[in-house]
């Protein structure tokens, strides 16, 4: 996860541009690699300068804030999305599985209506033939009865 390190600013100033006392020896600065400003023309310019420098000082840390907090708003953004995609994928993994069971059974259903097609057609095929039979033997019973009927001994029982 995100971790934030800490951001120091640190401003050495030198003690008599602080407010501090003089040394004895002159520049309170002397022998260090800083300046108090004494050999650009006093004190106040060191108290005006290092008031300018904490001012850029005190802007840059908090740009430097606003980043930060920027960049962990971010973060926040970051997770949450991809917490979302981890969901549709969990989502779309489990819609993919019943769109699979779905298949399967629609398979297995469109091959049983299949099968029963081929049996009706069969059975109405058979039952055609049955019919035309039935026909078939109607005409040769009725043909074999009128036949009967022009027989001289028969037409006496049948009227």
């Amino acid at each position: 996860m995100y971790r934030q390190e800490p951001f120091c600013v640190l401003l050495v100033f030198c003690e008599e541009a602080l407010g501090g006392e003089e040394s004895a020896g002159g520049c309170c600065c002397e022998g260090t690699s800083g300046s108090c400003g004494r050999a650009w023309g006093g004190e106040w310019r060191m108290t005006q300068q290092g008031a300018v420098l904490q001012g850029y000082n005190n802007e840059l840390v908090k740009c430097i804030e606003d980043l930060c907090m920027q960049k962990e708003e971010l973060n926040k953004q970051i997770q949450q999305a991809e917490e979302e995609k981890n969901k549709l994928q969990r989502d779309i993994q489990v819609l993919s599985e019943q769109l699979e069971c779905v298949c399967e059974n629609l398979a297995q259903k469109v091959a049983s209506r299949n099968e029963l097609d081929k049996i009706l057609a069969e059975t109405e095929a058979a039952y055609m033939k049955i019919l035309d039979s039935s026909r078939t033997l109607l005409n040769v019973l009725k043909k074999e009865v009128g036949s009967l009927k022009h027989t001289p001994e028969l037409k006496t029982n049948i009227t």
